[in-house]
């Protein structure tokens, strides 16, 4: 394969830009739309499915939904918004933001989380459906200010695990939290800090939804720093234990992508990669990981499974 624009600056070589970026812009919506960006991804009746946040000629988002048998091309978009901010729930009231989706199985569900914002600030909020149509909201899940929420998709020690990131004191790590019944949340601890003087130095947030393999499960995140032009998203690794998701396992000491393309260092946020959709086909071992770029655009990145992982097994063990 041909290296793409980008390729070579890629430090650890895992994941490779598709030669159709980017695979979806507001250019191919069915309605005025100012950016189309950060999707959630899933598999559903053997087509890919991403829930994509649109921002309209306002400035506020809400979530669309769109659908192609490769994943790549040949998208049916809703004609209409699939889910907007609804009056009636005060957090909503300036939109809804970069969703994740998972399925639950011991519910029958796909739960989606996505960011409410209001005047508030924003928050974290929850809303499950069978055929991404019809949506039930369960409401807020934690306190503001929060955002990059992803629920893994099955208990772990008989309860739920959220995976977030709050804001406390102006720092901006990484938290997991866990719950009996997917509504009240509780025993907070910090899972992921970001790390002063790194390339993920002034916050770091979850991106794609824990990924379950055999060695634990796989945390793909942003890391930001600041720099004299503005914030710089890069994306990094890490590997968490199966039953025990608190005990962070292995972490990537470099970034495994970082924006180099010229889609991702242009758009309304230039120098933003912010991995949002993975999906891991088991069979062809390929994992094929959709991003917003430049907070305007979708694009996506592959990679082997089995790379991924056998280069998180040769990243030093976390800190405890």
């Amino acid at each position: 394969m041909a290296v793409q624009p980008g390729e070579a600056f890629q430090p650890a070589g895992l994941f490779r830009r598709h030669a159709a970026n980017p695979i979806l812009t507001a250019d191919h919506w069915p309605y005025p739309a100012n950016a189309v960006f950060n999707p959630a991804a899933a598999e559903v009746e053997k087509e890919t499915l991403l829930v994509v946040r649109v921002e309209d000629l306002r400035g506020f988002s809400h979530l669309t939904v769109a659908r192609s048998r490769n994943g790549v091309d040949g998208w049916r978009i809703d004609p209409s918004p699939t889910l907007l901010p609804d009056p009636g729930h005060q957090e909503e009231v300036w939109g809804l933001e970069d969703p994740r989706v998972v399925w639950l199985a011991e519910e029958g569900l796909w739960a989606l989380t996505y960011v409410s914002f209001s005047r508030g600030g924003p928050v974290v909020s929850l809303a499950v459906t069978r055929d991404f149509r019809r949506f039930e909201r369960r409401g807020v899940l934690v306190p503001p200010e929060d955002k990059d929420a992803a629920l893994l998709p099955r208990r772990v020690g008989g309860r739920w695990a959220l995976i977030h990131r709050p804001v406390i004191r102006g720092e901006a790590h990484i938290w997991i939290s866990f719950s009996e019944d997917l509504r009240y949340w509780g025993d907070h601890r910090i899972l992921l800090p970001a790390r002063p003087g790194w390339w993920d130095s002034a916050r770091v947030g979850l991106g794609a939804p824990p990924i379950e393999t055999p060695h634990g499960w796989l945390l793909i995140y942003h890391g930001v720093r600041v720099t004299a032009s503005g914030s710089l998203y890069r994306v990094g690794l890490a590997l968490l234990d199966l039953e025990e998701p608190t005990h962070v396992l292995r972490r990537s000491e470099e970034w495994v992508m970082s924006p180099r393309a010229a889609y991702e260092r242009s758009g309304d946020v230039p120098g933003v990669i912010f991995p949002s959709g993975a999906i891991w086909d088991r069979a062809s071992d390929e994992l094929r990981l959709y991003y917003g770029a430049g907070d305007d655009k979708v694009a996506l990145a592959t990679a082997r499974m089995s790379e991924v992982l056998a280069y998180l097994e040769g990243c030093p063990e976390a800190a405890s």
